[in-house]
């Protein structure tokens, strides 16, 4: 006969079986809960940061208050970042590639009072579709863009990588970026603009001397604008270097947008490699966290009164409407929706990618600084097609961290916008309350795609 078995006390009570498994589930639960807010990204190996501090700020500027938290904690489209020094050497060999040529457009020259000449929407839209390389785009720089010689000749320079950001009117902080690898600042240029407004802000904190010509401030080498030859509107100016990038730096052959109100904590040269050169894409953008249809951010831009100028916002809808712009479907799929968070840009200049800010720049030119408003109608009308990396929200709240625009103006900043003399919108009245209807009646020419975004068509 079989020696018989027989199964410890310890396992069988049930009691003590389904609370080994609870325990074992709630640790694994919490552990995972835990690391989840870094899922969005990995590293397949470390490499050399930048230990040393970047810039020392004095106490009274406060680069770092009003961060705003992220609450995100998984994510649906992780980004692998491939080694450090193998994607440095490919991105020197990319930018040293003599066959690429960042452009093939030829630029519309004259002079106007735009930077875009204010064309009308029919003067526009037959700049959408381009195959012919002798026809001159309308980009930009009708007017003069008054910055230094020594400036501009110092952005001509920059030949590989180049991150570019704005502060107009004081409404931000000069913020270090992070994470930094220790070769990225022979690679890769850091290019800051301002007005007059912010000089005075960084005089007072004592950050850079106004009598100066050449300000740099850690990473950052500062560009002033002469405030007298720009828009009225400071959220205006700052959309000529964001989506002029190509043409203020016509030697570079990659660049990244950062709005002055984000950190960036990923170094350029990974995100650059993994978001653009290894999706294929022209251009890499974020998801809006909520809104997929444009007249979603139409009616939030006049509902929050982003732009008070709602009539304006009809007409451009009402334009946009009657010149082929539908609402987002599985139909223009792979463009996974027509809403971006443009606050970070990134961009593979080229022909199409140029063509796009080009096109797009027109549009704020004509309308409103807005860029989401006219970013789905250009995309989807220009022609050659944009190859576009619309990445998730959660990977944009790993590689970024967002602060509050400034609170309040400090020192001669605050003296420098009393009164009169202060900067003013090309539009200040909110002159009805809704954005969808016109004399008690539906906008006509947007009621089909209205229709269909509801599902009512």
């Amino acid at each position: 006969m079989g020696k018989a078995t027989s199964t410890p006390l310890f396992f069988q009570s049930k009691l003590v079986c389904f609370s080994l498994l609870y325990l074992f589930t709630s640790l694994f639960l919490a552990l995972y809960t835990s690391l989840s807010h870094t899922k969005c990204l990995f590293r397949s190996s470390p490499f050399d940061p930048i230990q040393a501090p970047l810039f020392s700020y004095p106490s009274t500027y406060g680069e770092h208050k009003y961060a705003i938290p992220t609450h995100r904690t998984s994510c649906s489209s992780p980004v692998y970042f491939s080694d450090y020094w193998l994607v440095l050497k490919e991105i020197q060999n990319l930018c040293k590639n003599s066959s690429w040529s960042p452009s093939a457009l030829r630029y519309l020259q004259g002079k106007a009072e735009t930077f875009a000449g204010n064309l009308s929407t029919q003067e526009r839209i037959p700049y959408f579709v381009h195959y012919n390389e002798s026809i001159e785009i309308p980009c930009g720089f009708l007017k003069k863009f008054p910055i230094s010689d020594s400036d501009r000749r110092a952005m001509e320079n920059c030949k590989g990588v180049v991150v570019v950001s704005a502060i107009f009117n004081d409404h931000d902080k000069i913020r270090q970026p992070r994470g930094l690898g220790s070769k990225t600042l022979d690679n890769v240029c850091f290019f800051l603009f301002i007005d007059d407004v912010t000089l005075k802000g960084l005089d007072y904190h004592r950050l850079i001397p106004r009598k100066s010509k050449n300000f740099k401030i850690g990473v950052w080498r500062v560009v002033k604008v002469l405030s007298k030859d720009l828009y009225e509107n400071p959220a205006m100016n700052g959309v000529i270097p964001k989506y002029l990038v190509h043409r203020l730096f016509p030697n570079s052959k990659f660049s990244i947008w950062i709005d002055a109100k984000l950190q960036l904590v990923v170094d350029p040269l990974l995100l650059i490699h993994s978001l653009l050169v290894s999706e294929n894409a022209d251009m890499a953008i974020s998801k809006h966290p909520y809104y997929v249809h444009t007249m979603e951010e139409a009616m939030a831009t006049a509902r929050w009164q982003k732009w008070r100028d709602v009539d304006g916002l009809k007409r451009q809808m009402e334009a946009y409407c009657e010149n082929g712009l539908l609402p987002w479907t599985p139909s223009k799929l792979p463009y996974p929706s027509d809403v971006p968070d443009s606050a970070l840009i990134l961009r593979k200049h080229g022909l199409r990618s140029n063509l796009f800010s080009c096109l797009l720049f027109n549009e704020l030119d004509a309308f409103n600084p807005r860029d989401q408003l006219a970013f789905a109608y250009v995309r989807d009308l220009m022609s050659p097609r944009l190859k576009l990396n619309m990445f998730e929200v959660e990977v944009f709240e790993q590689i970024v961290v967002e602060y509050r625009h400034n609170i309040k103006r400090e020192g001669g900043a605050t003296e420098s916008l009393v009164g009169s003399k202060a900067p003013k919108t090309r539009n200040t009245e909110r002159p009805s309350p809704d954005l969808l209807h016109v004399n008690g009646s539906c906008c006509s020419k947007c009621q089909k795609y209205l229709l269909e975004m509801w599902g009512e068509s």
